[in-house]
């Protein structure tokens, strides 16, 4: 293979946007127009097509997808002694949500093979106080529906999904968001459905959870000045639900198009098994959204940092997702753990690399990322 002086991004926005930019203008000078900027027109229509998507009744619009979290937690009856069981290889805002609806994360280990949160171990952390399990479908797959279900039927426990990486996955014929009492989305603009700045919205089928959520996004206050609540300013911005209305009906391709980069991916990297490149385990097929495509490097002669060096000087943008585990992060030590307490998840953060992913990345750009692979490792011998 020739060289390619053409940069890959990590990302791409521009050309994500680039086609539907026209119509991106259109509805934000509609609401420019309107004045409607607080919980106006467009966040309504949000809601209700978003949840519709997911096939719940009801979405409610907040600030941000650690807000989701928060708020969705204590709309669900979870607060002050209330133990929450999370995964200890997640983004840190899962563990800030818990803390922000002033219950207490308990952490567990992870799946080697996909990074999902270990069920067994789940079923090893609950205790007395243990109210309610907080999967997170990472990188755009979901933990498994129905065992989910059984450990909290089985423990009376609520089901509360992290779900800001999995807009629309599906697994076993369930989508993201209809598995639990209620669920948690993010629309950071890098997310598979992204807005132009922060925004989150939490989804149910329970109408009483909804009500409460609308609530305490907005002040505590069902209705204005009368505030039933101790609620929050947390409101998802007009100006983003319009162009979340916008993008929302272009998902389903983009994911579709992910999937397929995914499984471009897997068959290219496949060869290189035995030098110890292994992509996370897609248990979810076709209904894997892949928000990150994740490798493993478990390859004593070349580590992680250096395959990312590599990549890096051919123009080839990585991540890592994440390079410090939850329990280990500075800010939460208080929380009791220590290195040793999660093996897995330790070990992850030290080989996985995340490599470009997006709607539009061509069979020739993820063969341009394999080939700087196989050329560093070959390199070695």
């Amino acid at each position: 293979m020739t060289s390619d002086p053409t940069p890959i991004p990590f990302v791409d926005l521009h050309s994500l946007h680039q086609p539907i930019q026209a119509e991106l203008d259109a509805a934000v000078a509609q609401v420019l127009e309107r004045g409607d900027f607080i919980l106006g027109q467009a966040v309504r229509e949000f809601e209700t097509a978003f949840a519709q998507a997911c096939g719940v009744a009801h979405g409610i619009g907040v600030a941000c997808g650690t807000d989701a979290i928060a708020l969705g937690l204590q709309a669900c009856g979870i607060g002050p002694g209330d133990e929450v069981i999370v995964p200890a290889n997640t983004f840190i805002a899962t563990v800030i949500g818990v803390l922000h609806a002033d219950a207490i994360p308990v952490l567990v280990d992870c799946d080697p093979q996909t990074a999902l949160m270990d069920l067994d171990a789940v079923e090893q952390a609950i205790t007395p106080r243990t109210r309610a399990v907080l999967p997170v479908h990472l990188y755009g797959q979901l933990v498994s529906p129905q065992k989910l279900r059984e450990i909290a039927t089985s423990h009376n426990l609520i089901l509360f999904e992290d779900a800001a990486q999995a807009h629309l996955g599906q697994r076993d014929g369930e989508t993201a968001g209809s598995v639990g009492m209620a669920a948690a989305f993010s629309f950071y603009p890098s997310k598979n459905l992204g807005t132009a700045g922060n925004g989150g919205i939490v989804v149910t089928n329970h109408a009483e959870v909804a009500e409460r959520v609308r609530s305490l996004r907005n002040y505590g206050a069902p209705k204005k000045y009368v505030h039933v609540y101790r609620g929050t300013n947390s409101r998802l911005d007009t100006l983003q639900g319009t162009i979340l209305n916008v993008k929302l009906p272009h998902l389903a391709h983009w994911n579709q198009q992910r999937n397929q980069a995914g499984q471009t991916y897997d068959r290219l990297l496949a060869p290189l098994a035995d030098q110890g490149i292994t992509p996370m385990r897609n248990d979810c097929g076709s209904g894997h959204v892949y928000h990150l495509y994740v490798i493993r490097v478990n390859n004593p002669q070349c580590d992680r940092d250096r395959l990312s060096n590599a990549l890096e000087k051919q123009g080839i943008q990585t991540g890592i997702h994440y390079p410090i585990p939850c329990h280990l992060q500075p800010a939460y030590r208080n929380l009791g753990y220590s290195a040793g307490d999660f093996p897995v998840s330790e070990a992850l953060s030290e080989q996985i690399l995340s490599l470009p992913m997006y709607p539009g990345i061509t069979d020739a750009d993820i063969e341009r990322v394999v080939y700087a692979l196989k050329t560093e490792l070959s390199a070695l011998t």
